[in-house]
This record gives structure tokens, C-alpha cells and sequence, in this order.
């Protein structure tokens, strides 16, 4: 048996040890290890007892029995609350222990490096060693050197090359240093060192770009050689310029992020830098301004400025001759432009900004950039849903900026009461002949209000009777209105079932009667008689209530019998009656004479006039007939009683004795001759009586009987000389009527009458025929034109010489001119211009009259038969000779009538006079064609005249007189020669007052007032122009014409005195003379009231105000236009006039000049400044003097409106004036604040003090856009004001009193008045904070709106903080242990310094916590928790993290939210963390157990941490989503909240990958999978490791 050897002994039992990573279950019991349980020997597992061998190996029961349950006692001991404290206590004691066993945090031990003196070899080596980053700075930590400071230091740092984050160590210890004297003090601002350091960084940079500059520009006449290099144009410089610019803006980023500049100062700087730079400079400051603008863009201060520099320099970039090499910098500002109107487009409310840049801010804002995207894509869509916030934020701008502007104001009336009788004036005013009255919108639609309807009865009355209108028809056109009115309520009052409107109106017009000054006077009860006549007539108004009315009230002094007469005994005696009856005649002479009158004055007169008449119309009564017709004045003279009697024995006359004689003598045709006298006599005295309704009766049975064309001429004229009143008295219907059945009566005997045609075709316009009538007139028209046409054109022309023409001189047949017309027609019809070669060869025919004849009769005699030659010769055109004369006029004609002589002169004259009598020649041909031409040519000489343009100029006002003023007969055989050719020509002459010819007379004119002033013309043919303009000034028919066209002759004035001005002429007093309709003085107050005077009265005030703002500005005025302006203004603004008087003038004073203008706004805020400052809130007078102060406002709006288009015209306002107005608006706001805040708010009514904040503001608004100087005291009262606005911008912000007007309006005001206020400038430099509020965030109201508060919080200086300490504040905790919060951490930037050393502390590696930064641990309550760290080995494994986190808590490792997320997800499956490709490695052994799970049918499951990862290697598998990954990559209906239900997540494929044996084995087992311990970290390139990171890192990126 061989010996025993040492190596045979058996080995020592091996004893199984935990991993070292595993800790203790208790640190002091000997519990083990959780988790770890190694087998030892003599357990109960390896004792071979038979029960083990046969049974196996079973563990006793813990119970007696498995159904037995311990959950009643436990339930039991929780319900107790003794329980619960006890555990509670106990969990307090392990707390407290372990607390108690924890170290604190050590005092700091931190020591700012200190500085030293260096030589300089040292010095750069050790700025070396800065510029070297091997070396670390805690070894340069110890202490820094003394040396350069400032840009010097700056410079120094940049040639060393430093690296950025150690150039700031340095500079923040540097700075520390220079703040360490100064920390002890108690006024020690830790931030002040950063104002003082910004100072010099941004000096630095302003340094480096004052190097860029620009080349002077040549200046002219000086011959200087010119050489210019700038820093950017040499290579070399180039290079060093950049390199140390871009070095200086990487340490600014720095210092702006880190608090190290003052972000105040150094945005104020920007903004300064960007006002003063030049555009080479401007590239580079808008880069800087981009970087840091998002830092600036919500704050108003800076913004503001920012958007004034930027919109400067576009103007100068859009005006430089290098504006193609600056596209980048444009695009950028236009840029930035948008983002501010994005963000703060509050930065563009500044009107004066407008008022520069109006058109380029219009220009950025409107233009989209975004516009080279394709269409619909994301960024097209983004760019335009941007856009559209830019434009529409622009909109508003724009909106709020006109306002404060005053521009677009509303049509100005001077008060409802007045303006709307101006306007029914100018609408009255305005019936024409083709107007239909009967649609006139004169009165209101809807007559339920009849107080309204009194007011326009009382207009339309005084209208139709007052001598300050013009026309025949006013009468007429009132009782068609009223009648229409009538009409229309009473057949609304029988739908209605109410009340007739009869006994209302027949109220109305007794009132207006009776009271009205107008009808009381005593020249005016003609007019009344005729309107109350019509009224009568029309059963408007009863005479019989009348009577019984005035009776009834016994009226004393009806009757002529009483010495003191009634105003209406002149009413009764002269208004007429119609269809009346016997009673009410004789009550009538009972009223008038008393009952015992036998034979009253009126009958007496009536017989007299019967007498009159039957003088001038002996062929009516058995008389002999007069060869030729009555003259007018002859007619009127033999006719005086009938035209001085009142309009009742008028009417009587006319209508009962006079008609049915005239009647009877046209149905029998005494004589042609003799019907066409007595009509035209019968027709001259009805029209000097208005007796209109007698002439239409007499006018249509004429027309009805007439069988001469002659009569029917007559009769047509009749009808076109009276347009208007026909159109008035709506009889239009029955006069047209009555022509068509005179047409077609004349058609069937196969006559055409062309003037009846064109009669019916002016008269119907449209309205009273029916369309087969209609068409039927302008059939025949069109076939008479045509046939008078020619159908074939012959291209042969006619003769320049017509022989034939001038034979006719010697030929007196009274056959020869027709024979002749019709001759030449004959042989000529084909040709189209034979009619204006006869007019030529006509005048050159007469030219030869005075060489042939010398007697003037023999020579009027020819020049007649040339008229009848011409006359024939128009009837056989298709268009007239009008055409055809007015061509040659204006054409060939000009140059010979210059040169025509005196006798030739009087012979065209009558061929003219005569044409225009028999209606060949229009009355505006003449004066277009000869009068106009020659006063503008007389006007315009500019030397002496020759006898020829003094012949001319004198045939032209003698035509004019002729046809425009002459009123009678000629006794010198030139037309009219009578009474019937008188009435052709007044026919004529109408066309001139009508349109479209009225606007070119009233254009001629100051043409006319031109002539009468030019020296070179003679005295006598001056003097002529003079009366002919003053007579036709004093016409009614020219003066009915103006009051139509008050606006041509408005712009007929301002064209002249523009043009005379233009050409240096001074003739601006005589144009405001002749403009002087009526008036020619200062108006007063009661004329100016007056709506019938109203507009023309505006007119001349207008021009004589221009005429004084034009002689101030060459220093002409005189001392009695200075009085009559001070008379002007003291009635305007004082007590003389009212607020509809002031609102008057307002509107009269647009476009006096800047200076006149600048007299009244001075004057005005004057005033204003005296009522605001006797303004008391707390007295009833306030909505009073509130409303006048609000009437003078509009005036003075109106006044400067037409100023503000151009800036430099707005007048310079008074120091003393504005500082007055300032004090008085300062003092009241502040009493405005003091009533609007508690408790005083609640007493008061805040509507009416809102109201005078609103309108205060208005007022300060309309000062600011004017210049002036701002005086000590005007800027100690604005600044009042400003806090006083802001005062009410947060009043009217918050609380109840949140407004949607006054809110914005009164921050508009206040945004208006810090730009405009004067701001101190020092050094060149402006601090842009410096009239905004510098108050605590915590002051504004908290029940503010949030967009409300955003709009004020831009006011203040809220810029953006330092990251480190914004939203930190100090705290601490009482004796309670309760946290209190203390006041904001101050950020300490020159203090708090990096951190050099190693790391606080490591617990896991055994190191202690060091408290050695800068930062004081202690600050933020720092303590030790007694946990440790993971080691760094496994920091990166998250399968050892997991481990871990089992046998620790993790509260104080990982916040609430990563703890959630980690506990709620589904574990990671092995393949997941080691990868699905290649066979398992050896660290499948090491795999935790909770790593690994298997499905029922074996399939491992997917975590929803890995699913994105896992989506991408796996095929046919749905895995729940991330919430992170959840929106972008949803592959499944679950969200978040769903509870994950392990089971039901769908495992992998089976066979994705081939497995090892190990592997299959492990799959085989049960659940359980052994480990021993961590895994290594495994080597670089694994695909273990890749996998665990990428999922790592997902897992912190969600």
C-alpha cells in the first residue's frame, strides 16, 4: 500500500463568496446577502434520509393548513392606528439613524486666485501656458498677473491665440480681482463691474468698426487728387481685421450668456451703433443685431429705435448708387423688419415714423418673402400662415398710426341740425331740367318721426321764398314735394288704420306762416303768395281753415279797415284762389273790407288791368293788329299795374278773363300773325307774373291748335325755355303728352317737325313714354337724319371757292338765299365737309360786304340774307351747321376772325345773332368758339395790343352782351329786333346754364377777372369786361347756375389762381373780389349760421383766408387782413360763436396755408388749454365743457387735415401755448388717476370720466404731430403725463374697468407721446429706457389680461436674465420648519468662477465631499444622502443598473419622472439587449433574471423601451410604442395611459436567429436563469455594447 502523500489530502472545503458589487443586507446583523443563499453542508437538502430518497425532498408546512390565511390578523393590525404610528415611528427612527451617520458638507474652502506682479518674460509665460491646453488651469489657478487692462488686455489675449473658455476664466478672475475692494461696502452692486466691462468691450468693437469707412464724395469745383484704401480692401488687413473681430464676438457670446456685460448697456449701444453707422458698417452691426435680437425684439424701448434705424437705412441703401452691392443687407433688414411686426408690432405705432417711412414700411410689410417654395408644401404653408400674421398685424398698425394721424376723417358736418340743412339745401339746390322731383330723396323714407319731418317743411318753405336762392321753379318744386310727401303718409296712415297726414301739414304750414321771419318780410309776399297759391290750388293747404283759424283766434288787424295791420291781411289779400266758391269769396272781402264794402280795391285794379291788356292785345278785341311785335320794355311798360298787383288779381286776370279769350282766338285763327302776338305777349307776362299754370294751359291748347310750323316753333321754345319749371311742377308727363299727339297728328298729314322730335327725345328721358312711343320717336328721327345724310360719300371735294357765295350779295331776291342753299346741296350732298366750306366761303363773302356797300343798313340787309342762306343750308344737314361752325371756330377760323375789321365785325355779327335766333347756331358755339378764345388771348398778352385783337376782344363782349345779358330789343336791325326773336334768344341761352357747358363758363370767368387786370388790354375794353362779368354776376339765371355748381366754381378759382401763380401773376385780391357773389365783407355770426348762404359763404372764406396765407408768405398782409384773421379767430374760439359756427369755419379754412392754419390751431388750443384747466370731474358742467372741448377738436382736425400729407407744411406751434396746454392736460389726467383708483372709483360714474380720458388723449394726440419747442416746463409737464398715462393704462387694463377702447387708445398716446418727447443725448449716445417706467414686475396688477399685460410689460426694461439665476430665488426655513421665500439670487458672475479641481467627491470610490468651488454648497442646502455611485466600470450597464436598483432606493439618483417611466415599462428581453444577430456570447451567463422572460408558447416578449430600435430588425411584429416616438411612429392604437398587459405583446419570430447549446438549454429551463456576478464592460466594437448604448441613449432621449 503506498504512503500517503501531501498532494493526496483532500482540499479544503470551497466556500462560495458573494460578488464584490453585492452589498449586505444589514449593515450590523449578520443577515447575509439578499438573494444569495450558497449551499454549506448538513442541510436538509443532502441528508439521504429514506423520505428524501423515496418522496423527495419537501419543506415542512409554515401552517397547519394550506387553506389557512393570515390576512385577517393583518387586516385586523392595519386597521389599528396604533399600527400605522408604530410603523411610522419606526421608519422615523431608521431616518433619523441614518441621518445621524451621515457626514455634513464642509465649510467652502474656495480662495480666488489672487494677482501678482510679473516681469514681462514671466508675464508671457504664463500667458503661454493660458494658451496652451495641456496645461491645466488649476495649475494656473494659484494666482494671475498684473499687467493690461481693457482693449489692451483684449488685444493681448487675441494674439495669444487663447481658447474662449479660458480667456473668460481669465477675464472673470481678472475682473474679480477688480471688484475685491469693493465687495464689503453695503452699496456693493456685484453686477456694476459688468456696466463698467461692457463699456469697454463694446468701445472695442465700435473701435474696430469705425475702421470701416466709406470714400468721400467729390466735391465739385475743387480739383483734389483722391486716394482711399479701406481696412477691407487689403488682403492682409482683411485677414487681421476679421481675426480679431470674430475673436471679440466669440468672447461677447460668452460674456452676453454668462451675465458677464450688462445686457442694458449693451443693447443700448446696438442701438445707437445701428442709428449712427454708415452702410459699410451696417453689415456687420445687423449681424450682431440679429444674434442678440431675440433678446431685444420684445422690448419697446429697444425695438422701437431698432425699426427707426432699419427703415433709415433702407432709405439710404434705395437712394446709394451701391444698392446692388448691399442685397444682403437689405434682405436682412427687411428681415428683422418682419420679426418685429410679428412679435411687437406695438414698435411700429409711431407717427412721425410713418410720416418719413410710410412707403417703405408699406413695402416690407406687404411683400411676402416666402413666395420660392412650391405651392403647398410645409414651408409655402408656414411662410404664408406667418405672413398672414405680419400683414394683418401691419393692417392694424396702419390703422391705430392714421388715427392718431387724423388722416381719413369723415365727411365733416357741422352739427346734425345744420348739416342736414346745408345738405337738403345743396339738394334743392341741384334740380335741374332733367330732374325728377318727384323721386327726390329730399324727405325721409319712413315719416314716423314727424318732429323731423316739421324741421324739413320749415327748410323747404323758407327755401322756396327766401331772396338768398335763385329761380323761378323753387315754388313750384316745393309743392310737388309736399304733395308727394302727402301722398305717400297717407296712404301708410290708411294701411295703418291712423290718422291723416291733412290736418298735421295743414298745422305745419299755418306754423311756418305765422311764425316764419322769412315770410313775414315784405318783399318776399309775392313769393309767398305763389308757394301758398300752389298750395291752395293743389288742396295742400285750405284757405277756408285758414280764414276760420284767424278768426277763431280773433287775429286782430285783418281787415283794412283797422289802423295796425296783421301780417296776415297781406297773406289773405295777396294769396290766390283756385276753383274757389262764392261763400268762401265773400268771406274772404268780409274778412279784408267788412261787410258793408260794395266794390273792393281788387276790382277796381282788376278793370285797370284789363285795360293794360287790351292795350297791348287789340287784335283779341276787335282792335287792328300791329304790323311788328311789342318790344319787352314797351310790353312791360304799357303792363305796369298787372306786374305790380298782387298775385290774387294776377291769377284772377289770367285765369278767368284772359284765357278763354286767347282760347276762342286760337280754336278760330284770327290771323297767323296775330295768334303768334298775342301768344308771345300772353306768354311774356305770364312769365313776369310766375303765373306758369296759366302759360302750360295756354302752351298746350296752342300746341293742340297750332298749324304752322312757325306757332310750333313758338310753342317749343316755350316749353325748352322753361325746363326747370315744368321738371318742378312734374307736368313733364303731360307736355309730352301732348307733343307725341301733335306728332303723330302732324305724321299723318306726312309733316315731320325735327325740333318737335328732339323735343320729345330731351323731355322724355326715358321716363314717360311708353317703349313702343319711344322707339317710334326715335324711329322718325333716325329716318329724318338719314334722309338729310348721304349714303354714298364722293371722294370728290368741294371748290376752296364757291362764287356763287359771294353773288349773293348783289342779288335781293327774297327767293335767292334758299335757291342758292338748295343748289349747293344739290350738287354737293355727297360730300361730307360742303357745309363747312360754304361757312368758309360765307365769311369770306362777308369779309367783301364793306368794299361793296358803305351804308350800314344795305350792309345789315346783306348780312340778314346770308343768316337765311345759313339757315337753309342747316336745314339740309343731317346734324345741323352747329358742328361744322364750331370746328371751324376752334380750327381754321381762330387766325381769321383775329384779323377781321371793324365793319366786317358788325356784319358777322348779325348772321351770327340771327342763326342763333332761328336755332341754327347754339349760343355755346359762339362762346366757345369766338368770346372764350379771345379773353384768354387778351388775358394772356404780355405786350401792347394791335387795333386788330382790340376789334376782336370787342366784337367778343359785345356777342357775349348780346346773348348772355340782353334783356330787350335792338334798333339797329342786329337780333333780336322783337319781342318773339328776344324770346329765341333767352331759349338759347339756357343751354349755357346747363350742363355740360355751365362748368367751361365759370372756368372763363377768372379768365374774364384776368383780362380786366392785365395793362396791356385798354382801359376801355377792361372797363367792358368788368360790367359784362358784374352784370352776369347780378342774373338770376347765372346766379341759379352757381348755386347748382358751387363745386365747378370752386375748381374753376383754384385752376385760375394756380395757373396765375405758376406764370409769377399777382392778381390773387382781384380773383377773391370777383368771387364776392354776394358778399363782399367779413361774414358775421348770423350768416354763417344761414344754410342758404352757407356754401358760397365757405367758398369765399376759403379763398379770402388762402388770399391772406399768400400774402404772409411774400410778407404782403396788411394790418386790416391781420384784424379781419383776429376777428376770424376771436369769433371761432371764444363766446362769439357756437359749436356749429366753429365746425362751419373748419370747414371753410382747408387749404389756407400753413401759417394762417397755424394762427387758428395756436389760437384753438389756446382756448382749449383754458376749458380743460376750469374743467371739474365732479361737477355737473363737465359733459358740457367736455362737448365743446370735443366740437373744437373736430375744427381743428379739419383745419390741419389738408397739412399732413406733407410734413414741412405743418405750422410751428407757440412755446408758451403748448406748455400752457401740457399743464392743463398733466393737471387734469392726474385727476383723472386719482378719481379712477380705489376707493375713490367706487363713488364715482366711470363712464363720463372714461369718456374725458379718451377725449384728453385725442387732444394730446393731435398736438404731438406739430412742430414746436419743447420748454423746460412743457418736459417737466410731459413727464407728468407719462406716468400719469401709464397710471390709466393699467387702470383701464385691469379689473372692472378693462376697456376695449380706452385701453388701446390711451397706450397709443402714451407709445406717441415717449417718441416724441426730447431725449438727452451724452457724448453723441442716448439712453433709449429713458422716459419709460422702471418699475417692479410685481407692482402691475394681477388681474390683468394676458395680452394685455404682455402690451405693458414691453414698456418696462425687461430684459432677459442670466440662466443660471433666473427664476432662483433665496429661502429658508423657520423654526416650524416651514420654507419662506427671500429675495431673488443676485447673479455674481465676476465672483462665481470654474471649477479647476477634481470633482466635488465620489462616495463609491471612498472620497470625501469636497466643498471647494466658488459656488458654496451650503447655498443650496446641499447634504450627504449616504448613497453611493455606480462605479464608472459599469455606468454604461444597464443590466448591472438594474441589479443595483434592487437593493437601493434611488430617490435622491433619479427624479420622479425617470423613476415612473423606468417601474412602468416592460423589461428589456435578452435579445433585445445583446442583439438578434450571431449566437449568444459568454455574457449570456451574467444576464439578470429579471432581463429575461418567456411567453406561454416560449416566444420571448418585446419592451417598449426598445421598440423603435427593435421595428427596424425584426419582421411581422407590433411592439408597443414610446411615448416619446409615440406621434411620429404609431404602430399600434395604445397610448400612454394603457395599462401593458405583458401576455399580450406579440414575441418575436421564432428561429430569427441560430442558437448555441448553452442557449437551448437555457430556453429549455424553467424561468430561472443563475447569475454570478457583472459582466466586464465589454471591449470597443461589440455588438453588445453598441445595442445597450443606442438603447440607453433612446431611453433618455424620450
Amino acid at each position: 500500500m503506498p504512503e500517503a502523500s501531501s498532494d493526496s489530502i483532500p482540499p479544503s472545503v470551497y466556500q462560495l463568496h458573494p460578488p464584490e458589487w453585492l452589498p449586505k443586507a444589514h449593515n450590523s446583523a449578520d443577515l447575509g446577502y439578499p438573494n444569495f443563499h450558497p449551499p454549506r453542508p448538513g442541510q436538509e437538502e443532502d441528508i439521504l434520509s429514506e423520505s428524501n430518497v423515496k418522496n423527495g425532498f419537501v419543506l415542512s408546512q409554515v401552517v397547519s393548513a394550506e387553506t389557512w390565511s393570515s390576512q385577517p390578523a393583518i387586516s385586523e393590525n392595519l386597521h389599528s392606528m396604533s399600527t400605522i404610528n408604530k410603523l411610522e415611528d419606526l421608519m422615523n427612527e431608521v431616518l433619523a439613524r441614518r441621518a445621524k451617520q451621515i457626514p455634513s458638507v464642509p465649510p467652502s474652502t474656495f480662495r480666488m486666485p489672487s494677482r501678482v506682479t510679473l516681469n514681462d518674460t514671466k508675464r508671457q509665460a504664463w500667458f503661454d501656458d493660458l494658451a496652451n491646453p495641456e496645461v491645466p488651469l488649476a495649475k494656473l489657478g494659484r494666482n494671475v498677473p498684473h499687467g493690461a487692462k481693457g482693449a489692451d488686455l483684449i488685444d493681448l489675449l487675441h494674439s495669444k491665440n487663447i481658447a474662449i473658455h479660458r480667456a473668460v476664466w481669465f477675464l472673470r478672475v481678472f475682473g474679480a480681482n477688480e471688484t475685491a475692494g469693493l465687495r464689503n461696502k453695503p452699496s456693493y452692486n456685484p453686477n456694476q463691474y459688468s456696466a463698467e466691462w461692457t463699456n469697454v468691450v463694446t468701445a472695442h468693437l465700435r473701435k474696430q468698426l469705425m475702421d470701416i469707412a466709406l470714400p468721400s464724395a467729390p466735391r465739385p469745383g475743387v480739383n483734389i487728387k483722391q486716394t482711399f484704401k479701406g481696412v477691407l480692401s487689403d488682403p492682409d488687413t482683411r485677414s487681421r481685421w476679421i481675426s480679431r473681430f470674430s475673436y471679440c464676438l466669440e468672447l461677447l457670446r460668452v460674456f452676453y450668456s454668462e451675465g458677464l456685460v450688462d445686457k442694458r448697456t449693451f443693447f443700448a449701444w446696438l442701438v445707437n451703433q445701428m442709428c449712427s453707422c454708415n452702410l459699410a458698417q451696417a453689415g456687420f452691426v445687423l449681424r450682431l443685431v440679429d444674434e442678440y435680437f431675440e433678446g431685444m425684439i420684445e422690448c419697446r424701448p429697444l425695438a422701437r429705435p431698432f425699426v427707426d434705424a432699419f427703415l433709415c437705412k433702407l432709405s439710404e441703401i434705395n437712394t446709394s448708387a451701391a444698392k446692388t452691392y448691399l442685397v444682403d443687407t437689405e434682405y436682412l433688414i427687411k428681415f428683422l423688419l418682419q420679426r418685429v411686426c410679428l412679435v411687437l408690432p406695438d414698435a411700429f405705432v409711431s407717427p412721425r415714423m410713418w410720416i418719413n417711412y410710410s412707403d417703405i414700411i408699406c413695402e416690407v410689410l406687404s411683400n411676402d418673402p416666402n413666395n420660392n417654395h412650391p405651392e403647398g408644401s410645409i414651408e409655402q404653408l408656414t411662410g404664408a400662415s406667418i405672413f398672414n400674421i405680419i400683414y394683418h398685424n401691419f393692417l392694424d398698425v396702419k390703422r391705430r398710426v392714421e388715427a392718431m394721424l387724423f388722416r381719413n376723417l369723415p365727411s365733416l358736418t357741422t352739427s346734425p341740425h345744420l348739416g342736414s340743412a346745408v345738405h337738403d339745401v345743396e339738394l334743392l339746390n341741384s334740380i335741374s331740367a332733367d330732374t325728377d322731383v318727384v323721386n327726390l330723396p329730399f324727405f325721409p323714407s319712413s315719416s314716423e318721426n314727424l318732429s323731423g319731418i316739421s324741421e324739413k317743411l320749415d327748410a323747404l318753405l323758407t327755401w322756396s321764398v327766401t331772396p338768398l336762392q335763385y329761380g323761378d321753379h323753387r315754388a313750384f318744386a316745393a309743392v310737388t314735394l309736399i304733395q308727394k310727401w302727402r301722398t305717400k303718409a297717407g296712404d301708410r296712415a290708411n294701411r295703418r288704420d291712423a290718422s291723416p297726414p291733412d290736418g298735421f301739414l295743414q298745422d305745419q304750414l299755418f306754423e311756418w306762416l305765422d311764425t316764419s321771419d322769412v315770410a313775414g318780410e315784405a318783399e318776399n309776399i309775392a313769393a309767398v303768395a305763389l308757394l301758398y297759391g300752389k298750395l291752395v290750388k293743389h288742396e295742400l293747404f285750405s284757405y277756408a281753415s285758414y280764414i276760420q283759424r284767424l278768426i277763431a283766434r280773433g287775429e286782430p288787424g285783418l281787415s283794412f279797415t283797422e289802423d295796425t295791420g296783421s301780417r296776415h291781411r297781406n297773406y289773405l289779400r295777396w294769396i290766390p284762389l283756385y276753383n274757389t266758391t262764392p261763400s268762401l269769396t265773400s268771406q274772404r272781402k268780409v274778412v279784408l273790407y267788412g261787410v258793408r264794402a260794395r266794390e273792393t280795391p281788387e276790382d277796381i285794379n282788376e278793370r285797370q288791368i284789363r285795360k293794360e291788356i287790351r292795350a297791348v292785345l287789340p287784335e283779341l278785341f276787335g282792335g287792328t293788329t300791329a304790323s311788328t311785335l311789342p318790344s319787352p320794355s314797351s310790353l312791360l311798360g304799357g303792363c305796369r299795374l298787372l306786374l305790380n298787383s298782387p298775385r290774387y288779381e294776377q291769377v284772377r286776370t289770367f285765369g278767368t278773363w284772359l284765357m278763354p279769350v286767347l282760347q276762342r282766338a286760337i280754336e278760330f285763327d284770327v290771323s297767323h300773325s296775330g295768334i303768334l302776338k298775342s301768344y308771345d305777349v300772353a306768354v311774356e307776362l305770364m312769365t313776369q307774373t310766375d303765373c306758369f299754370d296759366a302759360m302750360l294751359d295756354l302752351t298746350i291748347y296752342m300746341l293742340e291748335h297750332c298749324s304752322t310750323e312757325e306757332l310750333l316753333l313758338a310753342v317749343i321754345d316755350t316749353f325748352r325755355r322753361h325746363a326747370v319749371i315744368w321738371a318742378s311742377m312734374d307736368v313733364k308727363g303731360v307736355i309730352i303728352n301732348a307733343l307725341d299727339f301733335v306728332h303723330h297728328s302732324w305724321k299723318m298729314r306726312g309733316i315731320q317737325s325735327k325740333p318737335l322730335l328732339a323735343l320729345l327725345v330731351e323731355f322724355d328721358g326715358g321716363r314717360y313714354l311708353s317703349d313702343a312711343s319711344r322707339e317710334e320717336v326715335r324711329t322718325d328721327l333716325a329716318a329724318f337724319t338719314l334722309a338729310r345724310f348721304p349714303l354714298v360719300h364722293n371722294h370728290d371735294s368741294v371748290p376752296d371757292v364757291l362764287p356763287e357765295i359771294l353773288l349773293l350779295v348783289g342779288n335781293p331776291s327774297p327767293d335767292a338765299p334758299s335757291i342758292l342753299a338748295n343748289g349747293l346741296w344739290i350738287k354737293y350732298r355727297m360730300t361730307l365737309d360742303w357745309a363747312w366750306k360754304v361757312w368758309d366761303n360765307t365769311i369770306a363773302s362777308l369779309r367783301q360786304i364793306p368794299t361793296v356797300t358803305a351804308d350800314i343798313t344795305e350792309r345789315r340787309s346783306c348780312a340778314l340774307r346770308y343768316g337765311v342762306f345759313l339757315y337753309h343750308v342747316n336745314r339740309h344737314l343731317a346734324n345741323g351747321l352747329d358742328e361744322q361752325v364750331l370746328g371751324w371756330f376752334l380750327g381754321r377760323g381762330k387766325d381769321e376772325v383775329a384779323v377781321l375789321s371793324q365793319d366786317v365785325w358788325d356784319i358777322v355779327k348779325v348772321v351770327l345773332l340771327y342763326l342763333v335766333v332761328q336755332g341754327a347756331l347754339r349760343t355755346t358755339t359762339i362762346l366757345e368758339g369766338l368770346v372764350w378764345p379771345a379773353w384768354l388771348l387778351a388775358a394772356s398778352l404780355s405786350n401792347d395790343q394791335g387795333p386788330a385783337l382790340e376789334v376782336h376782344l370787342g366784337a367778343a363782349n359785345d356777342l357775349c352782351r348780346r346773348l348772355l345779358l340782353a334783356e330787350d330789343c335792338s334798333s339797329d336791325m342786329i337780333p333780336p329786333t322783337n319781342l318773339l326773336e328776344v324770346h329765341c334768344i333767352r331759349t338759347r341761352r339756357q343751354d349755357v346754364y346747363r350742363e355740360p357747358y355751365f362748368p367751361s363758363m365759370i372756368a372763363n370767368i377768372p379768365i374774364l377777372v384776368s383780362l380786366e387786370n392785365n395793362t396791356h388790354v385798354s382801359e376801355h375794353l377792361r372797363q367792358d369786361a368788368q360790367e359784362i362779368r358784374q352784370s352776369l354776376c347780378e342774373d338770376k339765371s347765372f346766379r341759379q347756375g352757381i348755386f347748382r355748381n358751387l363745386n365747378a366754381v370752386r375748381v374753376a378759382f383754384e385752376q385760375s389762381m394756380q395757373i396765375a401763380e405758376g406764370n409769377g401773376e399777382n392778381i390773387f385780391k382781384p380773383f377773391i373780389a370777383a368771387l364776392k357773389l354776394e358778399l363782399s365783407h367779413w361774414p358775421d355770426s348770423a350768416s354763417l349760421l344761414s344754410p342758404w348762404k352757407l356754401s358760397v359763404t365757405a367758398i369765399q372764406l376759403q379763398f379770402v383766408l388762402r388770399q391772406m396765407g399768400k400774402d404772409s408768405a411774400i410778407g404782403t398782409r396788411g394790418a386790416n387782413d391781420s384784424a379781419a384773421l383776429d376777428k376770424i379767430t376771436t369769433m371761432l374760439f371764444h363766446q362769439t360763436l357756437s359749436c356749429e359756427e366753429a365746425s362751419f369755419v373748419a370747414q371753410m379754412t382747408k387749404g389756407v396755408g400753413s401759417e394762417i392754419a397755424g394762427k387758428f390751431i395756436n389760437n384753438g388750443l389756446k382756448h382749449v388749454a383754458e376749458i380743460i384747466q376750469n374743467i371739474d370731474f365732479a361737477l355737473d358742467s363737465m359733459n358740457a365743457s367736455l362737448g365743446r372741448v370735443g366740437e373744437l377738436l373736430r375744427v381743428l382736425t379739419y383745419v390741419a387735415e389738408p397739412l399732413r400729407d406733407n410734413p414741412s407744411d405743418l405750422p410751428i406751434l407757440d412755446s408758451n401755448i403748448q406748455t400752457e396746454f401740457f399743464e392743463a392736460l398733466s393737471t387734469k389726467f392726474s385727476a383723472l388717476v386719482s378719481l379712477l383708483r380705489p376707493p375713490d372709483v367706487d363713488f364715482v360714474d366711470a363712464e363720463p370720466l372714461m369718456n374725458a380720458c379718451i377725449l384728453l388723449a385725442r387732444f394730446l394726440q393731435f398736438d404731438l404731430a406739430f412742430r414746436g419747442v419743447w420748454t423746460g416746463g412743457a418736459k417737466i409737464a410731459s413727464e407728468s403725463l407719462s406716468s400719469n398715462l401709464f397710471a390709466l393704462v393699467q387702470i383701464y387694463a385691469s379689473g372692472n374697468n378693462c376697456e376695449l377702447i380706452a385701453y388701446p387708445l390711451l397706450l397709443d398716446t402714451l407709445f406717441y407721446l415717449r417718441d416724441e418727447m426730447p431725449v438727452e443725448l451724452k457724448m453723441g449716445n442716448f439712453d433709449p429706457f429713458q422716459h419709460y417706467p422702471d418699475i417692479p414686475l410685481s407692482s402691475l396688477p394681477s388681474d390683468i389680461p394676458f395680452e394685455y399685460r404682455k402690451k405693458i410689460l414691453s414698456l418696462l426694461p425687461n430684459l432677459p436674465g442670466v440662466a443660471s439665476v433666473q427664476n432662483l430665488s433665496n429661502a429658508h426655513r423657520d423654526a416650524n420648519g416651514n420654507i419662506h421665500i427671500d429675495a431673488p439670487v443676485v447673479n455674481r458672475p465676476w465672483e462665481w468662477t470654474e471649477n479647476l479641481g477634481e470633482l466635488a467627491g465620489d462616495s463609491s470610490q471612498g472620497r470625501e465631499v469636497k466643498n471647494s468651488g466658488s459656488l458654496n454648497l451650503l447655498n443650496f442646502g446641499a447634504r450627504l444622502t449616504g448613497e453611493g455611485r455606480i462605479p464608472e466600470a459599469y455606468k454604461n450597464d444597464a443590466r448591472v443598473q438594474e441589479n443595483l436598483r434592487m437593493f437601493e432606493d434611488g430617490f435622491s439618483a433619479e427624479s420622479i419622472f425617470q423613476r415612473d417611466w423606468r417601474e412602468t415599462r416592460v423589461k428589456a428581453s435578452v435579445e433585445d439587449l445583446l442583439g438578434t444577430e450571431g449566437s449568444r456570447s459568454k455574457m449570456d451567463e451574467y444576464v439578470p433574471m429579471s432581463a429575461v422572460t418567456h411567453g406561454r408558447n416560449g416566444k420571448r416578449k418585446g419592451s417598449p423601451a426598445m421598440s423603435v430600435s427593435g421595428a427596424s430588425r425584426s419582421s411581422g411584429v407590433s411592439i408597443r410604442q414610446s411615448p416619446g416616438r409615440g406621434t411620429l411612429h404609431r404602430r399600434s392604437s395604445s397610448t400612454i395611459s394603457d395599462i401593458i398587459d405583458v401576455d399580450a405583446i406579440p414575441s418575436m419570430a421564432a428561429g430569427s436567429s441560430s442558437r448555441g447549446k448553452r442557449k437551448a438549454v437555457a430556453e429549455s429551463d424553467d424561468d430561472v436563469v443563475f447569475v454570478e456576478g457583472p459582466v466586464p464592460v465589454q471591449a470597443k466594437g461589440k455588438k453588445v455594447k453598441t445595442t445597450k448604448t443606442q438603447a440607453k441613449k433612446s431611453t433618455k432621449r424620450r
